[in-house]
């Protein structure tokens, strides 16, 4: 398969503290790929660095160009878009007008971005009810599929979520997992999802990479990594 998103000797941190030390990973085309890793690991940092927002070095190519050094609009442009840890909803605006803002960087016509708000409020019909509500009065489950769909309004090829289970009723973290499932088996969109539960991450993912302490520990596919006694143990719980 052919890489979208190509990381080499990726280093970042904050000021002068390194959080990630030369890692590698790789996203391909169509695929879901998931970074394994307790607190503390760097998978939010691994983020932040391929958005752009902290300082990097290394090499990260996108489509086969170099967005090592682009700003976070340039990527966002490129095709990448980031649905946050904390999800970053804009509270004091609906939830109509979240995704709305999620639809900046196109150049369609209103009518093409009605249409897809459509879109997602039939993927989500929650937000739909709730579409004139301000965003800050959403549950927090609710919350996180606004923030998925405005993410997703700006139709990027390479969609990033960083712990989309944190924080949310195990019934409400399924159904963001199968939605993330069939974005990725229906439309294509290659995905790429940091997170801690392990056992759900894995039923969607095509790839793997475990991160610890700011090195990528072990990677292969779900089924390789539920075969290394170290990551079943301390990841999967059994």
């Amino acid at each position: 398969m052919t890489a979208l998103l190509e990381i080499t000797d990726l280093w970042a941190g904050y000021g002068r503290q390194q959080v990630l030390q030369g890692i590698n990973l790789h996203v391909d085309e169509g695929e879901v790929a998931v970074i394994l890793g307790a607190n503390g690991a760097g998978k939010t940092t691994t983020m932040r660095a391929i958005s752009g927002m902290i300082e990097r070095r290394g090499s990260v190519l996108f489509q086969g160009t170099a967005i090592g050094a682009a700003s976070p609009d340039h990527i966002v442009h490129a095709g990448i878009a980031q649905v946050p840890q904390g999800r970053g909803t804009f509270t004091d605006l609906t939830v109509e007008d979240n995704l709305r803002a999620g639809a900046f960087v196109r150049k369609n016509t209103n009518d093409s971005i009605d249409t897809d708000i459509r879109q997602w409020f039939e993927v989500f019909p929650r937000l739909a009810e709730r579409r004139l509500q301000k965003a800050g009065s959403l549950s927090g489950g609710e919350q996180q599929m606004l923030a998925i769909a405005r993410a997703l309004m700006s139709k990027p090829t390479l969609l990033l979520c960083d712990e989309p289970s944190l924080g949310l009723a195990p019934i409400i973290t399924q159904e963001l997992f199968d939605v993330l499932g069939r974005l990725n088996a229906q439309d294509g969109l290659s995905i790429l999802i940091v997170e801690q539960n392990a056992n759900l991450a894995l039923r969607i993912a095509h790839q793997v990479f475990v991160l610890e302490t700011g090195t990528i520990t072990a990677s292969g596919t779900p089924s390789e990594i539920a075969q290394n006694d170290t990551v079943r143990k301390a990841y999967l719980g059994f």
